[in-house]
């Protein structure tokens, strides 16, 4: 049974009308019943039984929030990558022979234990990184009536799931490549640019695999991936703006 570190980077915040109605402009701090977003998932990586260490990328406020978990918490960079290779540095401090890292963003209100076990169970040991793809279907499925996005493909319609597992030996080695993707995520023509056209063409003529989207890790990262299919959908149901929000609090009383 494979064990893990983890790196959880909550610096994220939100907009300012949402904040004066959740209380808070941290993301990870938005409640959610008795619970904040960061104890969902603390105690979701804690409970798995399948992390050792973990470090928390965050404010005082976080820190604060995190505290009786007993995890590391060190202060946020300029950037989302920044903030993930500082997590690194941190988790090499507590073990110098870190071998992969699993990095889970801070907006999943729904993760279990069970979540975190299925999905490292999923990952291939051989490959440098992983990523979660969940199909629309079961999405929709599960939170039906939601605005998430989906990437069409051949082999199906999918959205990627907020947790990767990462090769941490590798990770140095790649920043420059991933703060490229992070720089240009927002652009259509700046990650048209940086994937290529021939992956454009694919996309846009509905001829693209996951195969092809594992290819395009490889090349733009130049280490191999996979895309992790049949993960649990509460993976990718993030809280990024207020009507994210709004649905998962009808969702939850609809459940209790």
């Amino acid at each position: 049974m494979s064990t893990y570190d983890a790196i959880v980077p909550a610096g994220g915040t939100i907009d300012a009308n949402f904040a004066l109605l959740v209380g808070t402009e941290e993301k990870a701090l938005i409640q959610f019943g008795e619970r904040t977003i960061l104890e969902t998932i603390l105690t979701a990586l804690k409970e798995s039984g399948r992390i050792r260490n973990i470090v928390v990328v965050g404010s005082e406020n976080i820190e604060k929030a995190a505290q009786p978990f007993g995890v590391k918490v060190i202060r946020p960079g300029q950037s989302g990558p920044e903030n993930i290779f500082r997590g690194l540095d941190a988790l090499k401090e507590l073990d110098p022979a870190l071998d992969k890292a699993l990095i889970v963003t801070c907006d999943l209100p729904f993760l279990t234990a069970e979540s975190v076990q299925n999905y490292i169970d999923r990952c291939p040991e051989n490959r440098d990184v992983c990523v979660p793809v969940i199909e629309a279907e079961e999405f929709n499925r599960q939170y039906p009536g939601t605005s998430s996005t989906f990437v069409r493909t051949k082999d199906g319609v999918f959205t990627i799931g907020g947790m990767f597992l990462m090769n941490a030996k590798k990770m140095p080695s790649l920043r420059g490549q991933i703060e490229s993707v992070f720089a240009r995520r927002k652009s259509k023509l700046g990650m048209a640019m940086l994937i290529g056209p021939v992956f454009v063409y694919k996309w846009l003529s509905k001829s693209l695999t996951l195969r092809d989207l594992e290819r395009k890790i490889e090349s733009m990262l130049g280490c191999t991936g996979s895309a992790v299919r049949n993960v649990p959908v509460e993976l990718a149901y993030d809280v990024d703006y207020q009507d994210d929000y709004e649905y998962a609090i009808k969702y939850v009383e609809a459940r209790t």
